[in-house]
């Protein structure tokens, strides 16, 4: 598929700087913002549903193919939770918020039960009606540490401690971050079926 320009369903600035970063120069990728201020209502119960739901959007208000992505934190002694409302938890009150909420809900939990991912769902649509959207799943692994640490990146960075780097995922650099983030897992499998190449980037 060739595709010069996509629009990103989403008005958050670290997100697009990541993942125009990682589809490289061949593809210029704009932002939503451009076209609009709305932001659509989430209705969808997944990060998949909430994914189409945005880039239908996007493609909808743009007439460009869109690109969204889904993203969020889910611990495993949380049941999932936060999950799809990780931007939200602390009712739209911002990372800082975000964070301290969850140090609140694990502060009695052990290390050992402490496990957590990021999960990224990218959806990709041609077109509002596209009914065949491409859906890429990027999966990063760690745990939920007892403090903030590092100050790279947004959102649950700070408490993401990431095992192979022996560090929080705000204590990486972004090309390192870029490397192996849930959102540069999705993103490979996207370029993959986009046709890109390792030397388009």
């Amino acid at each position: 598929m060739n595709l010069s320009q996509l629009v990103l369903a989403s008005h958050n600035a670290g997100k697009l700087k990541e993942l125009q970063a990682m589809l490289g120069a061949s593809v210029q990728l704009r932002s939503i913002g451009e076209f609009s201020t709305v932001e659509p209502e989430e209705t969808g119960l997944s990060f998949v549903e909430n994914a189409i739901l945005k880039a239908r959007n996007a493609a909808r208000i743009s007439g460009l193919p869109a690109l969204a992505d889904d993203s969020g934190l889910a611990v495993d002694y949380l049941g999932g939770a936060p999950g799809i409302y990780s931007a939200r938890y602390a009712d739209g009150h911002g990372d800082a918020a975000n964070n301290a909420k969850l140090l609140d809900a694990l502060k009695d939990v052990s290390a050992e039960q402490r496990g957590a991912q990021f999960v990224c769902v990218l959806a990709l649509v041609r077109h509002a009606d596209d009914p065949l959207p491409i859906l890429c799943e990027g999966l990063w692994h760690g745990r939920i540490l007892t403090a903030a640490s590092g100050e790279h990146g947004f959102g649950y960075d700070p408490l993401f401690w990431v095992p192979e780097r022996n560090c929080s995922s705000a204590e990486l650099t972004p090309a390192d971050k870029n490397q192996i983030s849930h959102r540069a897992r999705a993103m490979v499998i996207l370029r993959q079926r986009l046709g890109l190449s390792p030397d388009q980037q």
